[in-house]
Formats: C-alpha cells, structure tokens, sequence
C-alpha cells in the first residue's frame, strides 16, 4: 500500500515519502491509543480487578520500567516514558510490514532522526553533570593524544545507531519483496515463515538492540 503526499512550498513540488507518512500514521494512531487507555485507567476501580487490557498494558509498563532500573539505575526511572514511548514507536514501525506498508525504519530519514535525538539528550546531560570544562575533559581521557579518536567515536555514535536499524530493516524490506517476486502465487503458502523472521523477529530485535543502546549512551553521562 502506497501513500505519499506532494506539497507546494513557493511554486516547487515536494514529495513526502511513504515512510515518512507511515510514521505520522503511526504517531497519531499511537497518540489515540494513548487517550483510550489513559480513558480506561481514569473509569477502573482500584478496589476492583483490573480488565485484561489493562492487565497487559501494566505488564508492558512494568517491563520497561524493569528494562530502564537494570540499564540505567532505579534513580533515572524518570526516562521510563520516554523509552516507552520509543520501544513502542520502533516495534510498530517495524512491524507496519505485515499488513502491506513500507515500514518507516526503512527510510534513512527516519532512523537518523530517532539517532539525532538520543545523540542530542546524550550530549545534554554529559554537558549538564559534568559541566563545560569537564565535559571537555572527557574526551581528553585517558590521554589527551586520544582527543581526535574520541570526539571521532562520539560522532560516529549516532551514525551507527541509525545504520543498524536502517540496515536491517531494509535488507528484511528488500528480500520479502524478492522473494514474492521469486515464488509469485505460492507466496501466501511459503511467506508466512519468512516473514515471522524478517518482520516479527528482527523487527523486535532491532526494536530492542536500538531501545538499549539508546539508555546505555545516555544513562552513560547521566552519573
């Protein structure tokens, strides 16, 4: 399925990619399953037994509340709903693939941008918990000789970052799409493992490799 839309900004054409509309579409579905769930808490009983619903919704809270204590420390459990709402981004946009969309991940833009931002909160809180002076004295460590390595890898962290996903994606992107070339009609038979592989495994690893990594690189210069 293919949407895109074409804007005219001062008499010139401009296409906003599929992958990028995938995105906003899942940000606002995410934004209304957001209000129906905040609905659901504010009517629930707390002397009576939760719903299912909401019984897997505070297992899903609870998990990344766990995931962020044993990251970053109980202490910096005030970055739980953001990595929240980050797993929860990433895992649908990875797995928007198995219902005919182009997963946003699989577009540079996108990944680079979610990079962008833990590089920008990384570089934050080093800046803030060790000061000026001291936040350049850490790329000084353990030898001034290493200065030039060390604002090197400090750069490269979020090129890495947004590489790694954007790679893995699209390479899943790219061969489902070969493979249903290559079988044709047998694919609704064959594909389904496959795409079990491709789409819902690697879509939540990556899913949790990029989550991780985002919480060790801030939760790094947080002490």
């Amino acid at each position: 399925m293919t949407i895109e839309f074409v804007v005219n900004i001062a008499g010139k054409a401009y296409t906003i990619p599929e992958t990028v509309v995938n995105a906003w579409i899942i940000v606002i579905a995410l934004l209304i399953f957001a209000a129906i769930v905040n609905s659901k808490i504010k009517k629930s009983n707390i002397n009576e037994k939760p719903s299912k619903f909401l019984n897997v919704i505070e297992m899903y809270v609870e998990m990344i509340n766990n995931l962020v204590k044993d990251t970053m420390g109980e202490k910096h459990l005030e970055f739980a709903p953001y990595i929240l709402t980050l797993m929860t981004f990433l895992l649908f946009a990875n797995l928007i693939g198995l219902i005919g969309f182009a997963p946003p991940t699989s577009d540079y833009s996108v990944t680079l941008t979610l990079a962008l931002i833990t590089f920008t909160l990384t570089q934050y809180y080093g800046l803030k918990n060790s000061g000026f002076i001291g936040y350049l004295k850490g790329f000084t460590e353990p030898i001034a000789l290493l200065t030039p390595l060390n604002i090197i890898g400090e750069l490269a962290n979020p090129i890495s970052l947004s590489f790694r996903l954007f790679g893995n994606v699209l390479a899943g992107v790219l061969i489902m799409t070969l493979f249903y070339h290559a079988v044709g009609f047998l694919a609704p038979i064959v594909a389904p493992p496959f795409h079990a592989y491709f789409d819902v495994f690697s879509g939540v690893l990556q899913s949790f490799i990029f989550t991780m990594l985002t919480m060790v690189f801030i939760g790094g210069n947080l002490d």
